[in-house]
């Protein structure tokens, strides 16, 4: 039965199966809008701690840090108490649509994205702190110069924060519901098939996920390279 499972998974890929490929297309789309979003508030407020001297600074950081292990059942649950019917955000009919899963998904990545980028810039910061006040540069300056200088390790805590949305199934089957050719992506569809007994499909969509993975952490380490070459050049 397994090896039927395996022959039949490695078909639907090698034939480009349309409903493999239609949970796939939407699992990138919701996870690469949520990474993008992620990334303009995240590296904002990554930014804002490293460079910025305020009451309670440390307290934000300790925050910060602290909402990277958020469970992601609880934050699907947040989300779908604030988009139910009887929500404050009720009225925009968000629940169980591919754009509640983006939602979910972006508050799951954003501190994660804010605290690793937090971390890079203010290590840069320190030391370029004498050279800005040289330079007599503002802090919109200083940002945009340690944001060019950290772009390398800036990919990698984004290609981090889209490993993490491509896993992520607890969140998004809260708010999304799983409905096929809806809201149906690689993680939830892997968990209803199992289910279901249809090995095949899961297997499949396993491969591809496991694809993508591998794919995301080859990055990652040309980036780490291309880094390391550039800081010793």
């Amino acid at each position: 039965m397994q090896e039927s499972a395996i022959g039949l998974a490695f078909g639907l890929i090698l034939r480009g199966d349309a409903n493999l490929l239609e949970i796939m297309g939407l699992s990138l789309r919701v996870s690469l809008s949520a990474v993008c979003l992620s990334l303009v508030l995240g590296l904002s407020a990554g930014a804002a701690l490293a460079t910025t001297e305020f009451r309670g600074r440390a307290l934000a950081t300790i925050a910060v840090n602290a909402l990277m292990s958020m469970p992601p059942v609880v934050v699907g649950l947040l989300v779908y108490l604030a988009l139910s019917r009887s929500g404050p955000l009720g009225w925009l009919g968000l629940l169980y649509t591919p754009t509640a899963m983006i939602i979910a998904q972006t508050i799951l990545i954003t501190p994660l994205i804010a605290a690793l980028s937090r971390q890079v810039i203010e290590d840069l910061y320190i030391e370029y702190k004498d050279q800005f006040l040289s330079l007599q540069l503002s802090t919109a300056q200083q940002i945009k110069a340690l944001l060019w200088d950290a772009r390398y390790s800036l990919l990698t805590v984004a290609l981090a924060g889209l490993g993490r949305s491509l896993s992520e199934v607890g969140a998004v089957i809260i708010v999304g519901g799983n409905i096929e050719h809806l809201t149906r992506v690689m993680t939830t569809a892997i968990a209803l098939e199992t289910s279901k007994g249809d090995l095949g499909l899961a297997l499949a969509l396993g491969i591809l996920l496991l694809g993508l993975a591998l794919l995301v952490n080859a990055i990652l380490s040309g980036l780490n390279l291309t880094a390391k070459r550039q800081a010793y050049a």
